[in-house]
């Protein structure tokens, strides 16, 4: 079993066109501004930031995660690595003046723009809210992913107890179900 992909995690159905509602996912957020010429510091919320920041993708501008409404589309015209972000130059603003504003903002995908993942990795908004099982008995449900470490872990929303940190590993997470809505799980001892 592969890990988890961290690409992205649905917030809510964002945004209605033509009677369509469009989810949007996160996938960077604008930290600061670089030079005079426009660049913008992100942080990447993808585990593909390769192919989401390639020349030409258009994302899509959000006051900040929670928003629900996209503020304006842009188009990536260049991106590279830099110090543990990503340096992003947006088409057609080549000046700081330009995108100031955007500090703090968050860019985003729309659905259509997700790509199939392989067998055995998932998107963190199909793992959250599903039913966490263990020997036929419910558990909780996944109620957050957190990226800390060298693995995932996910956090479990138990009924009258504490949330339970389960790590995504293969002797932990035995399968995940997507069509019943459930992840079979063995929890260690002296994780409870």
């Amino acid at each position: 079993m592969k890990g988890v992909s961290k690409t992205v995690v649905l917030l809510r159905p964002s945004f209605c066109i033509g009677g369509r509602i469009m989810n949007y996912y996160n996938v960077a957020k604008i930290v600061n501004t670089r030079g005079l010429r426009g660049e913008l510091k992100v942080i990447a919320y993808t585990d593909f930031p390769e192919e989401r920041f390639q020349a030409g993708t258009e994302l899509q501008l959000f006051k900040d995660a929670n928003a629900t409404t996209p503020t304006q589309a842009v188009t990536v015209q260049s991106a590279k690595p830099f110090k543990g972000m990503w340096l992003i130059q947006l088409a057609g603003l080549d000046s700081i003046n330009e995108v100031e504003k955007f500090k703090g903002m968050m860019l985003k995908i729309a659905e259509d723009q997700l790509q199939e993942l392989a067998d055995g990795e998932f998107y963190q908004h199909e793992i959250i809210g599903l039913t966490v099982i263990e020997d036929g008995q419910t558990l909780g449900k996944v109620k957050e992913i957190l990226s800390y470490g060298p693995n995932d872990v996910w956090v479990v929303e138990r009924p009258g107890k504490k949330d339970l940190l389960l790590p995504y590993l293969n002797d932990v997470v035995l399968k995940v179900d997507l069509d019943k809505s459930i992840v079979e799980v063995a929890v260690p001892e002296g994780l409870d």
